[in-house]
């Protein structure tokens, strides 16, 4: 495939030139509603290469686009499924940033502008390096479908509605920022724990409340919250313990009591509290068990109490918008580097770039887990490192999208010309 490495180098321009038309779509989210125009872009390009598509609301302003590329025998030949975001991160204060950050600049190997790590270098480089196969005449006998989803940055799960829409292929990459590590990950669910009172009482009463002889069983849900956060405190320590994964440092499975809202004024003692929590699970968990273990321990917790036995606590999880639900679930996703489409990835970065890549987990969370939750063998797989996504000038070095680009093309022209069930050569 020195072939296709050798006309990525010849064509560098042309890669850039889409990146920085990429970065020009300001797909800021917050607020989101405003990614029609860089899709209808993505749409056409995809057209033009011969694609198949598919394109639909998920919220009005915010469509998917999802092209499928028909191979020559689809029936015997491994389909692939490319996937990406085309939302970016808040930009801040634009005072902050040494140019425009919807103008892509290119400055000492590195190119700048919001979303060029997080994700629209992945998505460039991957529509790229599919033009560049067909120029080069190189057929696929397996089906190629291009997923450009919207709403990764607030937990909308763009991806979540491709599955749901009844996508499926034979293996995925998620060409999200992974550093060009082939990448598994943890998973994220929030949810909100609430107790509300039966009854509603002016402050005045609570003397009555909390002092012998009083006769009001009554109960100020925040102070009762503080018992379900300790609660919370000691089963996150019992998961610290008990629980492990070789990918990630021991206790990263964590439950943050992030956001607390309760009472109605001062003149009142809370009848009502709510906490937002932000829980991280391992790759070998599913968020419904997460759920289930978090809600027995609470409500052992709450049986223990007497008031909060008659007025127990309430559990809404997840969401498909932080900015509709103010929810979130990011599925968690094991990582099999012995599968066929796992191990061929692999060969095809040893191939392109002439080094062994790095397999493992990503410290973050990425839509992967959707597709890999609906069995979708999936990986990880992209440019730009974490700590430069979301920052103020934003960046991605040059030639890590050429050496990605490089790998990817090599990849969708080998895994879509082998037989399903094939193993890939060393």
């Amino acid at each position: 495939m020195g072939r296709i490495t050798g006309e990525i180098e010849a064509r560098k321009g042309e890669l850039l030139e889409l990146l920085t038309d990429l970065v020009a779509f300001p797909t800021v989210s917050p607020p989101a509603r405003n990614t029609n125009d860089v899709q209808e872009f993505i749409k056409g390009y995809l057209e033009e290469l011969g694609f198949t598509t598919d394109k639909w609301d998920v919220y009005p302003g915010d469509p998917n686009v999802v092209g499928i590329l028909t191979g020559e025998s689809p029936g015997k030949y491994n389909s692939l499924i490319v996937n990406g975001h085309v939302d970016v991160a808040e930009v801040g204060d634009t005072k902050e940033w040494s140019a425009s950050p919807f103008e892509a600049q290119q400055m000492d190997g590195y190119i700048y502008g919001r979303g060029v790590a997080d994700m629209k270098g992945g998505i460039a480089a991957s529509l790229f390096a599919i033009k560049l196969l067909k120029e080069m005449g190189i057929t696929l006998k397996g089906d190629l479908q291009f997923q450009s989803v919207i709403g990764e940055e607030v937990g909308e799960a763009g991806t979540q509605d491709c599955v749901e829409r009844g996508y499926r292929a034979d293996y995925a990459v998620v060409v999200d920022t992974s550093d060009l590590h082939i990448q598994g990950q943890g998973g994220v669910i929030t949810g909100w724990i609430t107790i509300e009172s039966k009854d509603t009482y002016h402050d005045g009463i609570r003397r009555k409340m909390i002092h012998a002889g009083g006769g009001v069983k009554g109960a100020s849900a925040i102070e009762k919250m503080m018992k379900i956060i300790a609660g919370l405190q000691e089963l996150e320590r019992h998961w610290a313990v008990t629980k492990s994964d070789p990918g990630f440092p021991p206790g990263t499975n964590t439950i943050n009591p992030a956001v607390i809202e309760g009472g109605r004024h001062a003149a009142f003692v809370a009848d009502r509290c709510a906490l937002w929590v932000t829980v991280h699970f391992y790759p070998n968990e599913d968020y419904e068990e997460v759920i289930r273990e978090i809600e027995q321990h609470v409500l052992a917790v709450a049986t223990a109490d007497p008031w909060l036995r008659d007025n127990p606590p309430q559990f809404v999880w997840g969401g498909k918008s932080m900015i509709v639900d103010r929810g979130e679930i990011f599925p968690s996703l094991e990582i099999d580097p012995d599968h066929p489409g796992t191990k061929l990835l692999a060969n095809s970065y040893e191939e392109a770039l002439r080094e062994v890549p790095t397999v493992g987990m990503s410290t973050t969370v990425t839509d992967a887990g959707w597709l890999g939750r609906a069995g979708i063998p999936t990986a990880i797989f992209g440019p730009g490192k974490l700590e430069d996504a979301h920052a103020v000038d934003e960046k991605l070095e040059i030639q890590q999208l050429f050496d990605f680009t490089k790998v990817l093309a090599t990849f969708i022209a080998e895994w879509c010309n082998t037989e399903k069930g094939d193993k890939p050569t060393a």
